[in-house]
């Protein structure tokens, strides 16, 4: 468990890969605004990534979508392309458009650019991984975004004291946004349907990866249900590709709030058993002195996996992953934790 202090930039990065002649094929897995932040980060180290997207989001212009024309909630899948877009002209434009949302006083008030370009594609093509794929040509995007599967999914939990009047009753809580925002205590999640089937693609890229990246996320909504989806479990479980979860900077108000870093692991450990990690990526000043880190290696532990500190936050206080430091210390994990083979 070693801190990491330098701050290297993306251009250095970079010109190290470029050295050595080699990147690695590098899965992300998670949703919204935490998948966004380790993309940003991970596509200044490698070209060769996949991001493997939530697809339960039920709020806001994805909602709308979703129960208009029973498609899946784009929402997250947007982000994600946009995140992949690159810093030139081109990509940063395109990324600004995507993310542009309607003001007015009509129907199309809070639809994304984005939401609306991916849904016409899907609708235009019939294929949901098609329609994304070209979506990422138009932009640029230095990956590829796949949704973790083709059938749109519920979230539902299992939450203590949901109702501040019963804080003892445990309640079942429908929707991904309901969850996330919930007062109460999140006891565990689960899809309906629950057995969906994984997108093909998305199996075959985690099993063909050299790293897959879980997290960072909205830890119930985002990094979980992936470990729902069947397919997807089994192919975290049989990939040779080594395995790192990027902590939150801080526990989430509602489904989150009063967690520990090591209850982040406890809590993932118990919804997917089977699953064993080689790495955990924690922000140090999360866990700033020995009482704070001794349980989180012993959780990490259980799990396989070692710690590594590193400051990955932004230097001006806002708990937001700055891209630079957090690609330097996906960079030194990839490094120091060895290689399964030859990356390509």
């Amino acid at each position: 468990m070693k801190p990491y202090r330098r701050r290297a930039s993306a251009l250095a990065v970079r010109r190290t890969l470029r050295r050595r002649g080699t990147q690695p094929k590098v899965v992300a897995l998670g949703g919204g605004m935490g998948l966004s932040a380790s993309l940003a980060a991970l596509r200044r180290i490698t070209g060769d990534l996949t991001a493997v997207v939530t697809v339960a989001d039920d709020g806001g212009s994805s909602g709308r979508l979703r129960e208009e024309l029973g498609v899946l909630p784009p929402g997250d899948l947007r982000k994600a392309l946009a995140a992949l877009c690159g810093d030139d002209d081109w990509g940063q434009t395109w990324a600004r458009v995507i993310q542009h949302r309607f003001q007015s006083k009509g129907e199309i008030n809070g639809h994304a650019v984005g939401n609306l370009l991916i849904v016409a594609l899907w609708e235009q093509l019939g294929d949901p991984v098609q329609a994304l794929d070209l979506v990422g040509r138009l932009l640029g995007a230095q990956g590829r975004v796949l949704p973790m599967s083709a059938v749109p999914l519920e979230l539902q939990a299992l939450v203590r004291g949901h109702d501040p009047e019963r804080p003892d009753d445990v309640d079942t809580v429908r929707g991904q946004a309901t969850v996330a925002l919930t007062p109460g205590e999140v006891q565990s999640v689960h899809l309906v349907p629950n057995d969906p089937p994984a997108v093909p693609e998305a199996v075959a890229a985690v099993l063909d990866a050299d790293w897959v990246v879980l997290g960072p996320g909205s830890w119930f909504s985002s990094v979980i249900p992936h470990l729902l989806v069947p397919e997807l479990l089994d192919a975290l479980v049989e990939t040779k590709a080594r395995k790192v979860l990027s902590l939150n900077l801080a526990p989430q108000p509602g489904e989150t709030e009063g967690f520990s870093p090591q209850r982040h692991l406890e809590v993932l450990g118990r919804h997917a058993p089977k699953l064993a990690l080689d790495v955990v990526l924690a922000d140090e000043a999360a866990v700033p002195d020995v009482s704070a880190r001794e349980p989180l290696v012993d959780a990490a532990k259980r799990l396989g996996a070692a710690v590594e500190l590193a400051p990955v936050a932004r230097p001006d206080g806002s708990a937001k992953h700055d891209p630079e430091l957090l690609a330097a210390a996906y960079d030194r994990i990839f490094r120091m934790h060895g290689r399964i083979g030859p990356w390509r």
